[in-house]
């Protein structure tokens, strides 16, 4: 019997990240998907697209038997419940950013995947900034240990700019009901994902939070976070959604020397000694170690999107390692659930941190919130909103 040549596709959610989706396989990007049905609450955002199967429910398309696979781009908190679904039919499932709302919906999901029924079955992330070329370097240069022992990461990404008008498109948006966050559950995910993926996860997190600070919004649009890690090693996470002209600047610091990327390049500064070493030794009290800049060749920002679905394409016909398993985005989660938890109570979070107790603390966000006066007005015609008028890409 001849192997399977394409994996049968069928997307959950046709909003702006559905829609992308979609121009990547049409535009061939994606040569080993062929898209066979699609999802969406909306009637109207399926007729635009004619040649596929429709389906107005998850639970159909997936027990269709047009599908080998669902790619889930709907609202955060349906990530967990269609993402389970698909895991417990048997099927390939690939998760837009974030994995889940909160750690304990994020457990839920991989529980699922681990008594999945074929064990053959993949389950993807779509962290796309995996396939950026510059971050591969980055990761590849610190796990080789090139730049010594971690001591201390550094990332400021605040060009995340977003006026009053981009959170009144919805009434969904920046809410605790409608996505669970602000700027650590929709803009920063990738950042979270990529901090734990190079640097390893912290042990400890101390945060500060701005709720509303710059705008009319119930959820998070500032984040000063203070990381410790297990060697002893430190970090600042900091970003926020009030900031114009942004900066995104990450460092990362070795006893070898020290990683910049700031713009579109990478600069490593290679110290010549090891700075344990030459502290403890030299007889010079202000001389610092020889260092060298070196411009590190790093070959683009990568297939994005579209590489990140091929390569899981390519793991569930059995081809390819999957480059960002789902398994992993429980990480970037935790991380923003033990940001916001810090901030509400003004304490540090050890991680691993429990899930639940995190999970009680957002249903009582969301229940004071439900008993406050409207903030604003919103244009949601509904008060949960169809997956075609959720914005996935930022």
């Amino acid at each position: 019997m001849a192997k399977q040549s394409k994996l049968r596709l069928g997307i959950v959610g046709i909003g702006n990240m559905g829609k992308s989706h979609i121009a990547n396989i049409v535009n061939g990007s994606v040569p080993s998907v062929e898209l066979t049905a699609i999802c969406d609450s909306d009637a109207a955002a399926l007729k635009a697209y004619p040649d596929y199967a429709h389906y107005d429910d998850s639970k159909k398309m997936i027990r269709s038997g047009e599908v080998d696979a669902i790619l889930v781009a709907t609202p955060h908190y349906d990530h967990t419940t269609i993402g389970i679904d698909g895991l417990k039919a048997g099927l390939h499932v690939l998760v837009e950013k974030p994995l889940a709302v909160h750690k304990a919906d994020a457990e839920r999901m991989i529980a699922a995947y681990n008594k999945r029924p074929n064990k053959k079955q993949q389950f993807g992330a779509m962290f796309n900034q995996r396939t950026d070329r510059r971050y591969q370097k980055i990761k590849e240069l610190v796990e080789s240990g090139e730049i010594g022992e971690l001591q201390r990461v550094n990332w400021i990404i605040t060009t995340w700019y977003r006026t009053q008008t981009y959170y009144n498109s919805g009434g969904w948006r920046a809410t605790w009901a409608g996505e669970g966050g602000g700027v650590l559950l929709n803009q920063c995910p990738h950042q979270l994902d990529l901090i734990q993926w190079l640097c390893g996860k912290p042990s400890k997190v101390n945060a500060t939070i701005g709720i509303g600070k710059y705008h009319d919004i119930e959820v998070e649009d500032e984040v000063t976070a203070f990381l410790e890690y297990p060697n002893g090693a430190t970090g600042v996470f900091i970003t926020s959604t009030g900031e114009a002209p942004g900066t995104n600047r990450l460092e990362i610091v070795g006893t070898k020397g020290k990683l910049v990327a700031d713009g579109p390049g990478l600069t490593f500064w290679r110290n010549r000694e090891t700075t344990d070493k030459h502290l403890a030794t030299s007889p010079n009290g202000f001389g610092t170690p020889e260092c060298w800049k070196c411009d590190v060749p790093v070959g683009g920002g990568g297939g994005q999107h579209s590489e990140i679905l091929e390569n899981f394409a390519q793991a569930c016909l059995g081809k390819a390692k999957l480059m960002a398993p789902a398994v992993e985005g429980i990480n970037g989660v935790e991380l923003a659930c033990a940001m916001l938890y810090s901030g509400f109570t003004g304490k540090p979070v050890d991680l691993p941190m429990n899930g639940a107790v995190y999970e009680r603390h957002l249903k009582k966000l969301i229940k004071d919130a439900a008993a406050k006066p409207k903030r604003r007005k919103a244009k949601a015609k509904t008060k949960k909103a169809a997956s075609s008028d959720f914005d996935n890409s930022f």
